[in-house]
């Protein structure tokens, strides 16, 4: 065996705890923090650990045969308990830090077992795979072997128990709590097969019987399996808020999409745009997007007509009985004749530049007096929404405060 599934899992979860590590810097007094970012490393350590290659090594660094085994048997003890410690830190209450503490001390414990039973014990012949059923009738090496499965077998059952209940109890919140919750528990749950896998075949070593496969094949992939639901459990409650907070900025920013349309030509030619962000996160981009909208609106101050907007907003109201639908009905009128006004305006100045005449007063011209500020973002969805539709009508949009249509030819 080469050991690359363990090392490649090993780089997964410490580049996850890469990616955590800024975080427990900037919180490190936070408890809960500290005990994810735990959970990650002691789980990579364990891959590490246990991959054949690196079992050799160890052996052949120190000089002590074997002398991986504890050390992996260390790293899963502690594994085990940090991952209990996190339960209790995410299932909170009044007796949190007194819960860790007994977890933490017990399997402190546990881990002094296992060095003390390892030095008393004599195992001379190096096994990287089987040591488990190898040395399961040996003097103390036999102790130490079922003291640290029955200590990992114990902390993932708890584990599953209060992961699943917990799960149960907040099925009705939304968001990634329930979903990592039921990933932990279904990834104890398989390190509960691996411990059990080990246990059995340990138990058939006792009786004469060779069921070594067990602890060699069914083992490792129940533990492979376990830490990889284990971590996507811790992490989706750490992701699901950002990844929600992403998709409703991606939402908002295609909502706004028709508002900015009827704004691009004026956004261009006054070269109110920022430059487009590229590789940018969803609300990086809908802030783009909102500030071009905004620059535009700030252009169109002196073009928005009063008039206009308490007339579309009155009829709106009177047909829906609708506040939010007129005021965005009303929005989109303004804006739209708004940006046909200074069209027309920059298009009257630069026919006047060009006859070498003076400018005097032209229908373009701008009108007043202004409207007042803009809309915020809900109401700039709401006008979006109006645009997508169907753009206000030109007769409706092209009548200046003041005027009316009678008359016209």
């Amino acid at each position: 065996m080469n050991g690359l599934i363990n090392y490649v899992s090993c780089g997964v979860l410490w580049l996850c705890l890469v990616v955590k590590a800024p975080d427990l810097l900037r919180h490190r007094r936070d408890p809960y923090l500290g005990a994810i970012c735990a959970v990650l490393g002691l789980a990579g350590l364990c891959f590490l650990l246990g991959a054949p290659p690196t079992v050799g090594a160890v052996n052949r660094l120190s000089g002590v045969p074997n002398l991986a085994a504890p050390l992996t048997y260390a790293a899963i003890t502690g594994y085990c308990a940090a991952s209990q410690v996190l339960i209790v830190r995410w299932r909170g209450g009044p007796r949190v830090d007194r819960t860790v503490r007994r977890w933490t001390l017990a399997y402190a414990a546990v881990v002094l077992g296992i060095g003390g039973l390892f030095a008393l014990g004599d195992a001379p012949v190096e096994r990287r795979t089987d040591l488990d059923t190898y040395y399961a009738t040996t003097p103390f090496i036999a102790q130490m072997i079922v003291l640290y499965l029955v200590a990992h077998l114990t902390a993932v059952t708890v584990t599953t128990f209060s992961a699943l209940r917990w799960a149960r109890r907040v099925r009705r919140v939304r968001g990634g709590l329930r979903a990592g919750l039921t990933l932990l528990g279904a990834g104890a749950l398989c390190g509960a097969g691996y411990s059990t896998a080990k246990l059995v075949a340990v138990a058939a070593r006792w009786s004469g019987r060779d069921w070594s496969a067990l602890g060699t094949t069914v083992s490792p992939a129940a533990a492979g399996l376990g830490a990889l639901l284990t971590v996507v459990g811790v992490l989706v409650p750490l992701v699901a808020p950002r990844v929600t907070e992403w998709r409703r900025a991606g939402r908002t920013y295609a909502r706004l999409g028709p508002l900015e349309r009827v704004l691009d030509d004026l956004l261009t030619r006054r070269a109110l745009r920022l430059p487009r962000p590229r590789f940018a996160s969803p609300a990086t981009r809908l802030m783009w997007r909102q500030t071009s909208i905004h620059n535009a609106l700030g252009h169109l101050d002196a073009y928005l007509d009063r008039d206009l907007y308490d007339r579309t907003r009155a009829g709106v109201l009177a047909a829906t009985d609708d506040p939010e639908r007129a005021e965005a009905a009303a929005w989109a009128a303004v804006i739209t004749a708004a940006v046909r006004r200074e069209a027309d305006s920059a298009s009257a100045v630069a026919a006047t530049a060009d006859a070498g005449s003076s400018p005097g007063a032209f229908p373009g011209s701008p009108v007043g007096p202004p409207l007042g500020p803009a809309p915020g973002p809900d109401a700039l969805g709401r006008i979006a929404d109006v645009l997508a539709v169907a753009a206000p009508a030109p007769a409706l949009a092209a009548v200046p405060s003041g005027t009316t249509t009678a008359g016209t030819a």
